[in-house]
């Protein structure tokens, strides 16, 4: 079974196709919840907006990346778009990747 960190750790290995942030650092991720007695993951994740044209893709391609660890055998990600994001959720290694300064709460 996947720990926290170790999903953590995947999720930060997909990209929004028009941001070089991962989505992790980009604050998407709201709620990652471990089931270890099915196995399973459930995500509660968002978008930069309901329009966003990788809405499909980045909900999909964390699903994959986390399925391909074959450390669970299920994977629900959820998108929700409550609360909505902001660019406050950013984490202080998206900023700096980004080329912007620290105007908000850490997440």
């Amino acid at each position: 079974m996947l720990t926290k960190d170790e999903a953590i750790e995947i999720a930060k290995q997909v990209f929004d196709p028009e941001i070089p942030v991962n989505i992790w650092d980009l604050g998407l991720i709201y709620d990652i919840t471990l089931n270890p007695e099915d196995e399973s993951l459930d995500v509660r994740m968002t978008l930069t907006s309901q329009h966003c044209p990788a809405a499909q893709s980045l909900p999909q391609s964390l699903r994959t990346h986390l399925l391909a660890s074959g450390k669970v055998k299920e994977v629900d990600v959820e998108v929700v778009f409550e609360p909505l994001w902001t660019p406050e959720r950013i984490s202080e290694e998206g900023r700096k990747k980004m080329g912007i300064g620290q105007s908000g709460p850490a997440i």
